[in-house]
């Protein structure tokens, strides 16, 4: 499992006071640069061999500014060409958010997924958890 707490911003909140539902995927996106890096070390998107099939995010509870942001990343499933991150939210030890984003390894010159390469595959299942498990 990877994590990386945030700090938000005061242009992270909305009109209610609390952070904008609008940012969730973003975070995400950005906590999961950590996986991204297993297939494009440096980043490079004219390198990159990913494409998102499906993103989906659960609201718990509120989140607030002020308050450090821990955004806990793992994989929860293992196809032949295609991976579901599962995300979530945890501000002041409770989960506010969830989500689920599938992978898919894609070959971009030939318009079609792709089987994971071993190197990558075994590198990922270093970070395979049981959903029901990995946010208790």
């Amino acid at each position: 499992m990877f994590t990386r707490t945030l700090e938000p911003a005061f242009y992270d909140t909305d009109a209610l006071g609390h952070i904008n539902n609008t940012r969730l995927p973003a975070w995400f996106e950005l906590a999961r640069n950590d996986l991204f890096r297993l297939f494009t070390p440096d980043l490079d998107p004219r390198k990159w061999a990913l494409i998102m099939a499906r993103l989906d995010v659960e609201f718990l509870a509120e989140l607030f500014y002020g308050e450090n942001i821990e955004i806990r990343t793992w994989i929860s499933r293992l196809g032949n060409s295609s991976f579901t991150v599962t995300q979530e939210a945890w501000q002041k030890g409770r989960p506010g958010a969830r989500g689920n984003t599938v992978l898919v390894h894609y070959d971009h010159e030939n318009k079609r997924a792709a089987p994971l390469p071993d190197e990558i595959r075994h590198a990922l299942a270093a970070h395979l958890v049981e959903t029901a498990e990995a946010g208790a």
